[in-house]
């Protein structure tokens, strides 16, 4: 199997997987939440009206700076957008 030059890279380098992981993690949220707000037509402030929270804390979210962001407030946003999270070993 051929790598490619990022395959090398990360695997070479556990500090950089690591630090990959985490900012892909958030990526991944930032969009979901995007991507779900857009195919709901909610604004900021809806969203965060009805999920009980700030709009900056949506805002945080949606420019994938969701690093400071607890569990039980993603869990509400998700919620009311009509996701559950479920945990399940890899």
């Amino acid at each position: 199997m051929i790598k490619t030059t990022f395959d090398k890279f990360i695997t070479r380098n556990p500090k950089e997987r690591e630090i990959f992981e985490k900012e892909y993690n958030d990526f991944l949220i930032s969009e979901f939440v995007l991507q779900k707000m857009e195919e709901e037509n909610i604004s900021i402030r809806t969203l965060a009206k009805k999920a009980g929270v700030s709009p900056t804390v949506i805002q945080k979210m949606r420019s994938k700076n969701s690093e400071k962001i607890t569990y039980r407030t993603f869990s509400n946003v998700l919620n009311t957008l009509g996701y559950k999270i479920s945990i399940e070993k890899m």
